[in-house]
């Protein structure tokens, strides 16, 4: 409902696909390069001052955010005025050698209300579902103590309690439908119920495969029927728990009256590979891990534009000024742009590309994404793959030997050549790409590293 009468941003992308980067992306409207933040680490130090939600605060909102920040460290307000905070299972904060005040007990605030309502000694981690995993299974206590259920009562519960003489920006953030898989019975059955036997992994001419039993923890591997259809009913059935939870908070905007004076912006931070191309979680640069939900809902019909199914590329980036656009009528400085011109038709000098990446070992990966085709490296094994995204968008086929290609690959090399001259990790040596060390990949570069040492 909300993306069919709003404004719905059919290519948006997270060109950084798991939560540090997003975040700091979504946070800063920064692009990778700027964060530093080219894959997955925790424990580094957040010291961006142009956020969003200063830049809200700073304007006289009243701004909140209720659930996942995944900042550090992690009481750190990167500009709210106040924060709730549930990251989830954390392994960082994890460790019981941490420093009294800093372990997972003390930055997490719903873990704190799953305690105080079912006991000191339930924990999040009761069921034996990991928070990496495939594995899957219903939650095992009431609805109402899921966390999802937790981000949308607090924040019923700013509504009743915010200062009502200025306006709010408030950032709910869901840590589900991120593993541990466990929605509510009701939406596990609901899927269980409806999905076939055999599901489409969109499996094509590159993908290759041991013949080995997935580790709980894998990256790859084939699972049994039953249990990659479990993992796919728990993972919709939890997006489908958050839709209904969404609905409580609509319901509750109306009866503050604050839903025609609001905006909603639905986003995610990156996607999941759920067993697609025989791959599990995220950082991948394929659409299963890149592509994301992005759309406006505007009950009240405050931005007025004509068009409501935008079909050029997006990137998390764009949602910091756009937002400020939209909202505040006022321009921001960050690598992202705003997408108010495409809501008005105008789409002059919008992008044609853009640059993804992450670090993920020797799955490590650069991409360039444009409007017709996906081209990847993949640094460490040195290998390179092309798919036609208009004919081809489960990524099937693999063009990259397809000797039509060629001027496509030539050019999609020189744009992706020109990103990376000069990065820490010598992709690009005498104007050429080459094969990188493992040794030399990097999650976080070298400059936010030495600011802090």
């Amino acid at each position: 409902m909300m993306a069919s009468q709003g404004y719905n941003f059919e290519n948006a992308y997270s060109p950084v696909p798991s939560c540090v980067p997003a975040r700091a992306a979504l946070l800063t409207g920064m692009d990778q390069e700027r964060t530093g933040r080219v894959g997955y680490e925790d424990e580094v130090p957040w010291n961006f001052t142009n956020t969003l939600p200063k830049t809200f605060s700073d304007m006289g909102y009243q701004t909140e955010c209720i659930g996942k920040m995944h900042v550090y460290p992690s009481r750190k307000r990167m500009g709210y005025d106040h924060v709730l905070l549930h990251d989830g299972y954390l392994h960082a904060d994890r460790k019981y050698d941490k420093p009294y005040g800093s372990q997972f007990e003390y930055s997490d605030d719903y873990l704190d209300f799953l305690k105080n309502s079912l006991g000191h000694d339930t924990d999040i981690i009761d069921d034996g579902v990991n928070c990496n995993s495939w594995e899957a299974r219903p939650w095992p206590y009431s609805e109402k103590y899921h966390p999802t259920n937790w981000v949308v009562s607090e924040s019923i519960k700013f509504l009743q309690k915010r200062d009502p003489t200025v306006p709010f920006f408030l950032k709910m953030s869901f840590e589900k439908p991120h593993a541990p898989l466990d929605p509510p019975q009701y939406y596990f059955d609901m899927y269980m119920d409806r999905l076939p036997k055999k599901l489409d992994l969109h499996i094509g001419n590159w993908e290759t495969l041991k013949d080995e039993i997935p580790g709980i923890y894998a990256l790859r591997g084939k699972l049994k029927k039953d249990d990659e259809r479990r993992m796919v009913a728990a993972y919709l059935g939890l997006i489908t728990h958050i839709d209904n939870q969404i609905s409580h908070f609509l319901t509750s905007l109306k009866e503050f009256r604050n839903d025609k004076d609001t905006i909603v912006w639905f986003v995610s931070d990156h996607g999941d590979q759920l067993g697609e191309h025989y791959l599990f979680r995220k950082a991948y640069p394929y659409n299963g891990s890149i592509h994301i939900p992005s759309f406006i809902y505007d009950p009240g019909n405050l931005i007025a534009a004509e068009n409501h199914k935008i079909k050029q590329l997006v990137k998390i980036q764009d949602i910091f000024p756009s937002i400020v656009d939209l909202a505040l009528n006022k321009k921001v400085k960050t690598d992202g742009k705003s997408v108010k011109q495409l809501l008005f038709g105008d789409y002059e000098g919008w992008r044609s590309n853009f640059h993804g990446e992450h670090s993920l070992g020797k799955d490590s990966s650069q991409y360039i994404l444009t409007d017709n085709y996906k081209f990847i490296w993949f640094p460490v094994r040195d290998e390179y793959q092309l798919f036609d995204v208009q004919k081809d968008p489960n990524e099937k086929v693999n063009l990259i030997n397809n000797s039509k290609y060629k001027p496509v690959v030539n050019d999609l090399t020189k744009k992706l050549i020109e990103f990376l001259k000069g990065r820490q990790e010598d992709f690009v040596i005498d104007g050429k790409l080459k094969k990188v060390p493992l040794n030399k990949i990097v999650a976080t570069l070298d400059f936010v590293k030495n600011k802090h040492n």
